[in-house]
């Protein structure tokens, strides 16, 4: 242990860098997109960390790497303080062993909530308090989903609000051809009752309404774990959605056979399914939304999350070419309101210091959103940025989605433990669409739960 924390230490010596508050990007007070007063006020509040050095241990790579520390170097700006990012491939395993060597960052980002409860139980993450619980729930839309999903149990068994949620990532998309939709005469659904219509029509006006793959190499069938998740939330209460998640009602629990089933009936008609429903498991992910780009289109939806674009044939405009829409709830359960899947980073501190605190106190400006807002990559449910900041109009949408949300859960799979949110539940909904019943499906993937005991 102590051979590989040194050789650590010293990656991430090497790897780490401070920001330049010298090349902020977009200059203070000239951009009225964005909220200055909140940095002057910020800056004002905070020069007390002035020479301090804040060492932050995170998962942004590559390009992400350079915008989070475009974002930082207005930290640096504001208070005079150093910030010192690094990052490693292997972050999630890097940070268990600093945090158990007694040498961890002052802060850690993951997006991983389950990795954090565990620090959290171990005593490993400081508790941000009450006050920041509190801004979460008037700021955020949907904030009591926020800070649910920041609280933890700490060592002494009581929960606390450990993880402040920022960079938020949108799974409850349908993507579509608007070009396809105004040829055929269809309008984009506002209702999961207008959605189920809308794909009766399509298939009755001869064509093939949704493109779905699940294919993904060692991980086949993720996406329909996503559906799944989707329907719970659009079916379900959020509570019922966090006793699934936690094993507190079984797999085979009639809420959960019943949004498995919900999904079939999108993905097991052979009249509703490009290839038919046979093709689903076998179709990869990737390649699965380019039938709403042929001629004539294979397909007219697709469900998956606001990384997709990724794969539409190159040259594709997104609002031109695609576009998409929030997969809307049933009007018949107002109760349920309008719930959002996603997942997204979470900050937290390991190491406590003035200059610790000030950062946790920075991600509840505007500023500290907008100018990642205005470039790529970024949302957030912070109900007092400007939407115009955003870079672009599809990013602009999504976060007017996000901050519409009434519930925000987290993607469930990633709560639960890996051999069944990463194993069973993958394989469970391969053999669903290849025709097992969701009934025996739940069985076998509580089964595999229960074997964890």
């Amino acid at each position: 242990m102590k051979k590989i924390f040194l050789m650590s230490v010293a990656a991430m010596a090497l790897m780490a860098s401070a920001a330049s508050a010298a090349d902020l990007k977009f200059k203070p007070g000239e951009d009225k997109r964005f909220n200055w007063a909140s940095f002057e006020e910020f800056k004002a509040a905070h020069g007390d960390v002035k020479g301090q050095t804040l060492t932050i241990f995170g998962p942004w790579r590559g390009e992400d790497e350079t915008l989070v520390k475009s974002m930082l170097a207005y930290f640096e700006d504001a208070t005079g303080a150093t910030v010192n990012y690094s990052s490693s491939e292997n972050y999630e395993q890097q940070i268990v062993i600093d945090t158990q060597a007694g040498s961890p960052p002052n802060i850690a980002v993951l997006p991983q909530p389950g990795l954090l409860a565990d620090l959290a139980s171990k005593g490993f993450l400081v508790d941000l308090g009450g006050d920041a619980a509190k801004w979460m729930t008037e700021n955020y839309a949907a904030g009591d989903s926020w800070v649910k999903l920041g609280s933890y149990k700490g060592k002494d068994g009581a929960d606390h609000f450990y993880a402040f949620p920022y960079k938020a990532d949108l799974k409850s998309l349908v993507w579509y051809s608007p070009d396809n939709f105004e040829d055929a005469g269809y309008e984009v659904p506002k209702t999961m009752e207008e959605l189920k219509a809308l794909t009766e029509k399509i298939a009755a006006d001869g064509h093939k309404p949704w493109c779905i793959g699940l294919g993904s190499g060692g991980a086949t069938g993720w996406p329909a774990t996503d559906w799944v998740e989707d329907m719970m939330l659009r079916t379900q209460k959020p509570e019922v959605y966090d006793q699934w998640v936690t094993n507190q009602i079984p797999f085979n629990d009639p809420a959960v056979v019943g949004a498995i089933d919900e999904f079939g009936w999108f993905a097991r008609n052979d009249a509703y399914v490009d290839g038919g429903a046979k093709a689903v498991a076998s179709t990869d992910f990737r390649d699965s939304p380019k039938g709403m780009f042929s001629s004539p289109p294979k397909c007219y939806l697709h469900r998956q999350a606001s990384f997709i674009p990724s794969f539409f044939p190159e040259g594709t405009k997104l609002g031109q070419d695609a576009d998409f829409f929030y997969l809307p709830p049933y009007a018949s359960k107002p109760d349920l309101g309008n719930p959002v899947l996603g997942a997204g980073t979470l900050v937290a501190i390991t190491k406590d210091s003035p200059v610790a605190r000030a950062f946790i106190a920075w991600l509840q400006t505007p500023i500290a959103h907008e100018v990642w807002m205005a470039q790529s990559g970024f949302l957030t449910p912070f109900k007092k940025v400007n939407p115009d900041a955003y870079s672009n109009e599809p990013s602009k949408k999504m976060g007017e989605i996000l901050t519409n949300a009434t519930t925000f859960r987290f993607d469930g799979s990633d709560l639960m433990p890996g051999k069944i949110g990463a194993g069973a539940f993958w394989t469970g909904m391969v053999d669903y669409a290849g025709g097992k019943s969701a009934e025996d499906v739940g069985g076998e993937i509580q089964k595999a739960w229960d074997a964890l005991k």
